[in-house]
């Protein structure tokens, strides 16, 4: 059963290992779509997981190009792609 309103609130939560495995379990029983992959991707980037963060918003993006994924994984490459040359040049 989808009940995408409680997820994002474990999510907001902090929850975040709650909010994966509801999702894991929409998703196991074939009845995700790109919600579901966005919502997992924001849990594990919660989680710093970043990789299945990212694997999860190009999940939702194949499934849907206009989901909000697709701002969320664009505003996580540039978070890994900072680079602050004067940390390392004081």
């Amino acid at each position: 059963m989808k009940n995408y309103d409680e997820i994002k609130r474990l999510i907001d939560a902090n929850n975040t290992e709650e909010a994966i495995a509801r999702l894991d379990l929409i998703i196991s029983e074939g009845g995700a779509d790109d919600t579901a992959y966005y919502l997992r991707g924001n849990a594990h980037r919660k989680h710093n997981n970043w990789k299945n963060a990212m694997s999860d918003y190009c999940k939702a993006m194949e499934i849907n190009p206009q989901s909000p994924a697709a701002d969320a994984y664009k505003a996580a490459v540039e978070i890994l792609d900072f680079f602050n040359k004067d940390l390392l040049n004081p």
